[in-house]
């Protein structure tokens, strides 16, 4: 049983057990969620996104520490793809950032995304809430870099920062996957590459096309994160959005379609468990499989004779 008032004192253990009953599900997580919801809202979410070998990992180990050595209680959250057979985490961003792990005022935990396509799990808006109802002010979520569903991310994060590098051609795969929409800050990491500049100017370019309802002009921020360079202008530029956002009209507008989706997610969650639930659910969804991977039946009416019962 998950003490509710070590969780809230910030207690570590108490923290990953009240994230692992989120992430498995169980029994109690939607009561323990009833408990925690009113104790959120204080930390700062930052979502940071990209393609795969940005240097995503660095940028968020620098980041924490530059948090953490201004006083502040950091969590992070990795999301990383799950193990198609055993569901769990197995990328371990916890040994890349061993050192960091050991403060007892960063908290890190790795996530599966158990085969949502949007790069985060179920559970990791619950582990976010858990971890501002601790008491963590800087809450990170770093997710895989899957490109186009990334856009997830900007569903759980007051600011979403967008790391890209030189050379990579991250500027064509950006307009593709949707990101130049989502990105409140963009970030230029290995700075010290070739074509820094070419990068900065065609990101300049997308960013004038684009049309933003909240007015605001995404800054870009060159980053060498293995050095530490540019560290402070980035948690600078996190802070510049994150109270331009919450003084501004559109941040209601965003906090009630973010709540929209949360609740949509829950109900199409709630409903399926209720439906798989059901006495015989689970043979028939094997006979159907079975039955479809032999062609003698359509998904779609497989779909129909579960839901017919």
């Amino acid at each position: 049983m998950i003490d509710i008032e070590k969780l809230f004192s910030g207690e570590v253990r108490s923290v990953a057990r009240a994230i692992t009953a989120v992430e498995n599900g169980g029994e109690g997580a939607a009561e323990l969620m009833k408990a925690v919801f009113p104790r959120t809202g204080n930390a700062t979410v930052i979502g940071i996104t990209g393609a795969p070998g940005a240097g995503k990992s660095s940028l968020v180990d620098k980041l924490a520490l530059y948090y953490k050595d201004a006083g502040e209680r950091v969590g992070i959250v990795c999301i990383d793809p799950s193990s198609p057979f055993s569901g769990g985490a197995i990328l371990g961003d916890r040994i890349r950032m061993a050192t960091l792990g050991l403060d007892k005022n960063v908290f890190i935990r790795s996530m599966a995304t158990r085969g949502n396509l949007g790069g985060l799990s179920r559970a990791t808006v619950d582990a976010v809430a858990i971890l501002d109802a601790a008491g963590y002010s800087k809450i990170i979520v770093e997710t895989v870099g899957v490109g186009q569903d990334e856009v997830e991310i900007v569903k759980t994060a007051d600011v979403s920062v967008v790391v890209l590098v030189p050379g990579m051609g991250d500027d064509i795969q950006a307009i593709k996957a949707g990101i130049m929409e989502i990105g409140d800050v963009f970030v230029i990491n290995k700075a010290d590459r070739e074509g820094v500049l070419r990068t900065q100017k065609e990101l300049e370019a997308l960013l004038s096309l684009a049309h933003r309802p909240d007015m605001w002009h995404p800054p870009i921020v060159p980053t060498v994160a293995t050095e530490s360079k540019g560290i402070e202008d980035l948690a600078t530029a996190i802070a510049a959005y994150y109270k331009y956002q919450t003084t501004s009209e559109g941040s209601t507008v965003r906090r009630k379609a973010i709540a929209k989706w949360r609740l949509t997610e829950l109900l199409q969650e709630r409903l399926l468990s209720d439906l798989m639930s059901r006495n015989g659910t689970e043979d028939k969804l094997d006979e159907l499989a079975e039955n479809i991977a032999s062609k003698s039946i359509d998904p779609y009416s497989a779909v129909e004779k579960l839901l017919l019962g």
